[in-house]
């Protein structure tokens, strides 16, 4: 097994509000999240204490954090401070984001 070349074996894997997949893979100090959302998922209202920031990779969601709403695209980036609600909605589709955590959500390992 590589330190530097993780394989699949090694990834978290996880399903979060009954239908969104996620695969995770931690270093020393953050984590990084592939969350797919099927065209009729959602991750719903949550929050917790880590900072997370991502992208999404494919598709088109709402992004409601805190007290505001957003339509993303493919490219476009959101940043969630810790204890901060927050909620994903796919909109005409699936959708791929890729989050990163800090610090290490241990649930996710």
């Amino acid at each position: 097994m590589s330190r530097y070349f993780p394989d699949s074996t090694e990834f978290g894997k996880h399903t979060f509000f009954e239908r969104v997949q996620v695969r995770t893979i931690a270093g020393d100090h953050v984590q990084l999240s592939l969350a797919d959302i099927p065209a009729d998922g959602v991750v719903d209202w949550h929050a917790h204490i880590n900072e997370q920031v991502g992208m999404v990779l494919s598709g088109v969601a709402l992004f409601e954090i805190g007290d505001e709403k957003k339509e993303l695209r493919a490219g476009e980036f959101f940043r969630i401070p810790g204890n901060v609600r927050h909620r994903v909605s796919p909109i005409g589709g699936p959708v791929k984001a890729l989050d990163v955590f800090y610090p290490i959500r241990e649930e996710y390992r």
